[in-house]
């Protein structure tokens, strides 16, 4: 679990699934810890990978670059990579990029865990 200064928060609700909840906006500053983040949770092999953006107010490209290799990397290990809790902002710097076309983004943490 990070210490209380991270701005990534780990936890699994489930056995097999892990929940990854940046606590800020994900920028160039902050993209690499969200990166750590994502690939410590790649190796153990989740049946799941979710990303609750619930707190996440802005993200620049070093954030969408980040999410995209962990989807890349999570498809390679057949670990399918969620999205959840996107906000309209963030939403649409995704629809902007078409990146919404190749991610799974769903609306809740719940939601994700019931695909």
């Amino acid at each position: 679990m990070p210490d209380s200064d991270s701005i990534v928060e780990v936890h699994s609700p489930q056995t097999g699934v892990v929940v990854i909840t940046p606590r800020s906006d994900v920028d160039l500053s902050r993209s690499p810890e969200l990166r750590n983040a994502l690939r410590e949770a790649n190796d153990r092999k989740p049946s799941r990978l979710i990303v609750d953006l619930e707190q996440v107010g802005y993200m620049d490209s070093s954030g969408l670059a980040t999410l995209v290799e962990a989807m890349r990397t999570s498809k390679s290990s057949g670990s399918p990579l969620i999205l959840a809790n996107m906000n309209k902002k963030v939403l649409a710097i995704f629809e902007i990029a078409r990146l919404d076309q190749f991610f799974t983004i769903v609306s809740s943490v719940d939601e994700a865990l019931a695909v």
